[in-house]
């Protein structure tokens, strides 16, 4: 119980900084026993109170968001209730299998992000526009992301936070702390999708004792990822996103 309660406050406060304290508890319950499909449910609900918390620190960086964030939470809306689908209907392995593959190419993003959000600037201020002018083409394409990321979430929940920074890093002319915020409340919305479809269809194949550790660790180690979290440097983030992506990797192919 002590096991479970540490890894949620680790996973909590991972989440609010980076998105991939999955894979902290998820290996421990399967360590301890739990078969991957239940501590699959079991985090993810007892993850939410985690994203609450996170998501709650990081408020004041979701201002002027709105106006994007109003299409992107219904493609996290979406994609959570098809891979919450998906995990109830399919063999685990099929996306465990891909998700290295997806994990390096959120990381690729994240760390030429700068790069790729300087090029849109110019294209942006050479065709007149501001820039933070989002065109049509990268909304309906961070959208898309939003939902495909979504998706996956609803199946693994692993690293889904890394691939949506990626994402949005490849797509937005917004900084690492604006975003991080974006991708907390995204990221709340798959698992409280992903958790209540769980509720619902396998109630009985639920920990209630592992989700509520979890849930208590991760509400304080949500709080306290956003509260010292904000203090870092963007290229600090960016660089803390890389070393626990690249973790979460070698974890993922050695479970």
């Amino acid at each position: 119980m002590i096991l479970i309660a540490l890894a949620g406050v680790a996973a909590g406060a991972i989440n609010s900084l980076v998105g991939s304290g999955t894979l902290v508890t998820f290996p421990t319950l399967v360590a301890l026993g739990y078969p991957p499909v239940v501590s699959t449910m079991s985090n993810a609900i007892g993850l939410v109170a985690g994203g609450i918390s996170g998501t709650w620190g990081y408020r004041r960086e979701l201002r002027g968001q709105w106006h994007r964030l109003r299409w992107q939470l219904p493609g996290s809306f979406l994609g959570a209730l098809v891979g919450a689908w998906l995990l109830l209907h399919l063999p685990e392995k099929v996306f465990t299998e891909v998700v290295p593959v997806l994990l390096i190419g959120a990381l690729i993003l994240v760390l030429i992000g700068p790069k790729i959000q300087a090029w849109a600037r110019k294209r942006a201020e050479a065709a007149g526009h501001s820039a933070e002018h989002v065109s049509r083409g990268r909304m309906v394409a961070l959208v898309i992301g939003t939902f495909v990321v979504g998706i996956y979430g609803g199946y693994f929940t692993a690293a889904q936070g890394i691939l949506l920074m990626g994402v949005m890093g490849a797509l937005l002319p917004e900084d690492m702390h604006r975003m991080n915020a974006a991708k907390n409340l995204l990221s709340l919305v798959v698992n409280v999708v992903a958790a209540v479809a769980y509720i619902l269809v396998a109630f009985d194949r639920i920990s209630w004792l592992a989700a509520g550790l979890i849930a208590l660790g991760s509400l304080v180690g949500g709080y306290l990822g956003a509260h010292y979290g904000r203090r870092l440097s963007p290229n600090a983030l960016r660089a803390f996103i890389v070393v626990v992506g690249l973790i979460g990797l070698y974890r993922l192919v050695t479970i």
